[in-house]
């Protein structure tokens, strides 16, 4: 009589494997779980989130040659599913810290005056052997892969080999005893064997149950053998479902749902248990497996809303990327406030991590078009302006080379001057090349100075000679004020004339006591001038004569002589007017002896001015004379 309760056909039992599949299915639980391992969007997502694995050992805090090490030591050991994650994990924080090491060679590169565009990174030996190493990996991986597809081809021989041997039994005449104990030992066989091609799974299992339920109807094993044998699944499917809860409770979900894949492989090779335990026990671990299932999902949905929020704010950091780019900018200083404003849009993107997938490399095309769109402008900027600068250059030069000429003059007040007003071009000229600007500035300014430093030892060495002068003129000016005048005025005039003389000979004073001293020798004089009863134009005259003396010794004479000549003139072209007006008035009136007085009195006034007007001319003539 069959036994049916012996039958090792899964087909009652369904279990999940990511979403539930049936037990019969094995090619597609086989498939699955190749797929699992060659999802590219877990892969990546595993990628960003390595911290979240147990027991994996903190790359982000190791520096580059220890992350070199850790990949050698990968490479001396057999590769797993672990050593992949580890691998990535490496690349990944390796170069985080290689491009930031670049960063810093940038910004140093700028700070000490280059262009950002035109920096070229150093070249990093451990860069180049990291990628050896991880060509290396690939190497190896790609043979381990090739190889783990040879061992499923000899997998599938070694199981059709073990069904035959199956149904070999069945024909066979020896006692039950070593039958059934060859049984087994073809089951064990059979568990030791791993995977086979995914093409295959569906075909084998389906010739394994036939052979198997074959060898029960054949061997018809009695109640006790069989009550043993489903006890003893029943208590190996118990494990698994404590170690799946055990998993559910204390692992991350990416590692629990890798392990519950192995689990389900284990109860898929364990042999049925009682009908009347078959659905709850089934239910028990159906139940873990749809919670660890669910957490995974969780935690890469999560992971996924984050990269949504990526997204969003990558794409706000193009929007002012390409905003800048759009901006009209035609200053130095323009230019340098905004790249530093798009380096530290750049910093800030590299903090923020994975768009989604289908976004990531469009999102990233995006800002490095902008980015590139930028500096671009710049670039075509500093080259239109290139010419600019060198014919700057040149102007520069020739401006050096003027002042070098009157870098040890000694007409202090021409050449001072003189290199003012070269000063003053020099600062209207603009910018030169960065790389000469320091060069041709200090070849400027030691002109400069050098005729400065000698000016300023020059009238250093003049401080006691002026003392002495301001002794010598306050001298005159007691001798003036003690003097006695005689009857004769043409005499006191040319006395007058010698001290004046004598006066401008004694040279320069003190410039804090020059105004004071210059006035009191007015005064003096004046003094004099007022003694002499001389008639009020003749005293007008040398009075005027002793101003324009004082002018002559004082700050920028010849501004001060053609200000004093203009006022002069408009007091001419005022009072030919004011004489013009009252010649006009003078004929409005008739010979009568009423308008007799008033055309006396408008007569004066007119003969009064035409003197002041002869006067004023006399003034002129004696400025002008000067100027020849």
């Amino acid at each position: 009589m069959k036994e049916q309760d012996l039958t090792p056909s899964h087909e009652n039992e369904t279990e999940p494997k990511i979403e539930a599949q049936s037990e019969t299915s094995h090619d597609q639980s086989e498939t699955q779980k190749e797929n699992i391992e060659a999802d590219v969007d877990n892969e990546n997502l595993k990628s960003e989130t390595d911290s979240t694995l147990q027991d994996k050992p903190d790359y982000a805090s190791m520096e580059k040659h220890e992350l070199i090490q850790r990949l050698k030591f990968i490479l001396d050991s057999e590769l797993d599913n672990d050593s992949k994650e580890r691998a990535e994990s490496i690349k990944v924080h390796f170069y985080k810290k290689h491009n930031a090491d670049i960063e810093q060679q940038k910004r140093n590169f700028v700070q000490d005056g280059g262009l950002a565009e035109e920096f070229q990174p150093e070249k990093d030996e451990q860069e180049i052997e990291i990628k050896a190493l991880f060509q290396q990996y690939r190497d190896k991986k790609a043979e381990v892969q090739k190889s783990f597809e040879q061992q499923k081809e000899n997998n599938l021989k070694q199981k059709l080999l073990i069904i035959d041997e199956i149904k070999k039994l069945i024909t066979g005449q020896e006692s039950f005893e070593k039958t059934y104990n060859d049984f087994r030992a073809l089951q064990k066989k059979w568990k030791d064997y791993g995977m086979v091609p995914s093409q295959s799974v569906k075909h084998l299992w389906e010739n394994y149950h036939h052979a198997v339920e074959q060898f029960y109807d054949y061997t018809k094993i009695n109640r006790e053998l069989r009550d043993m044998d489903l006890r003893k699944n029943y208590e190996a499917k118990v494990s698994l479902c404590e170690t799946a809860e055990k998993i559910l409770e204390e692992e991350p979900p990416v590692k629990a749902f890798n392990d519950l894949q192995k689990l389900h492989e284990m109860w898929r090779e364990i042999g049925p248990i009682e009908r009347s335990k078959r659905d709850e026990l089934w239910d028990r671990f159906k139940s873990v497996s749809n919670a660890i299932n669910k957490n995974q999902q969780n935690f890469y949905n999560g992971v996924r809303e984050e990269q949504v929020y990526n997204l969003q704010k990558k794409t706000a950091l193009c929007v002012k990327v390409e905003e800048i780019a759009a901006k009209k900018i035609d200053t130095h200083q323009d230019w340098n406030s905004n790249s530093k404003e798009v380096l530290e849009i750049q910093k800030e993107w590299r903090t923020i991590g994975f768009a989604p997938k289908k976004d990531n490399n469009s999102i990233y095309k995006r800002f490095r078009e902008a980015c590139d769109l930028f500096f671009n402008h710049k670039r075509d900027f500093y080259a239109e302006h290139k010419d600019k600068l060198n014919e700057n250059l040149k102007q520069k030069i020739k401006l050096c080379e003027k002042a070098e000429e009157l870098q040890n003059s000694t007409d202090w007040k021409r050449t001072t001057n003189e290199l003012i007003r070269i000063q003053k071009n020099w600062k209207n000229i603009g910018l030169v090349p960065r790389k000469v600007s320091n060069d041709v500035w200090n070849r400027f300014r030691k002109a400069c100075d050098t005729f400065f430093d000698n000016k300023s030892e020059h009238f250093s060495s003049l401080d006691s000679k002026q003392s002495d002068n301001l002794k010598l003129k306050e001298e005159l000016i007691e001798k003036i004020k003690s003097l006695d005048l005689s009857d004769n005025n043409d005499e006191n005039l040319n006395t007058i004339k010698q001290f004046q003389k004598e006066w401008s000979e004694i040279g320069h004073v003190p410039f804090k006591n020059k105004e004071h001293i210059q006035n009191d020798f007015r005064k003096a004089v004046n003094v004099l001038y007022d003694k002499m009863n001389l008639d009020s134009s003749n005293l007008e005259i040398q009075k005027f004569k002793l101003k324009i003396d004082s002018i002559l010794e004082g700050h920028k004479p010849e501004d001060k002589l053609i200000h004093e000549r203009n006022k002069l003139y408009n007091k001419i072209k005022q009072l030919e007017g004011d004489i013009t007006l009252w010649e006009n008035n003078m004929g409005f009136f008739s010979l009568s002896d009423k308008s007799s007085s008033i055309l006396k009195e408008m007569q004066e006034k007119v003969n009064q001015g035409r003197k002041n007007l002869d006067l004023l001319n006399q003034k002129i003539k004696l400025i002008d004379d000067l100027a020849k």
